[in-house]
């Protein structure tokens, strides 16, 4: 079986995108609880996979909104990402329990979290439900803003700094 497909077809390459915008329309007139986060995920380890887990067991759909590589270097400079957003993107999108991965080049995913309109939107432990972009949008129509505590001594960061 060739699963390049079926990967690929999880991948948006931005929030404008028809399919991306059918793909919504089919789980919500399917009535499925779709829970939205979003990340640099440039150098993937275990805190950012028991953190997708936990947000994905929040709901029936796991989209995840990427940042561009222009993004990234915009957030944590010049030296980053390691990875590109294809790789990244391809990397995220190989979870069984990922269900879409949207890149946006924006400073936050507010306006993705507003053609999404998420269910259950969340972040890690590091930000207070007050400085998750979208927040106060998905709390306006009764939506959850969950924090997944951070594992300790995972970090992409530190993974970098110690190479």
């Amino acid at each position: 079986m060739d699963y390049r497909p079926i990967i690929t077809k999880k991948i948006f390459a931005s929030k404008d995108d028809i399919e991306f915008s059918r793909l919504l329309a089919f789980w919500r007139f399917k009535d499925k609880k779709i829970v939205f986060t979003n990340g640099c995920f440039d150098v993937l380890h275990r805190g950012h996979f028991e953190y997708l887990m936990q947000a994905a067991s929040m709901g029936d759909v796991l989209v995840i909104g990427l940042n561009t590589d222009d993004s990234v270097k915009k957030l944590k400079g010049n030296s980053r990402p390691i990875n590109n957003e294809e790789s990244r993107a391809i990397a995220l999108a190989c979870m069984q329990f990922v269900h879409a991965v949207v890149l946006f080049s924006e400073e936050t995913p507010g306006e993705l979290i507003k053609i999404i309109r998420p269910d259950v939107l969340v972040k890690g432990g590091d930000y207070q439900p007050h400085e998750i972009a979208g927040s106060e949008f998905v709390a306006s129509y009764d939506g959850k803003i969950e924090i997944i505590p951070f594992i300790e001594g995972y970090s992409s960061t530190k993974i970098i700094e110690q190479l």
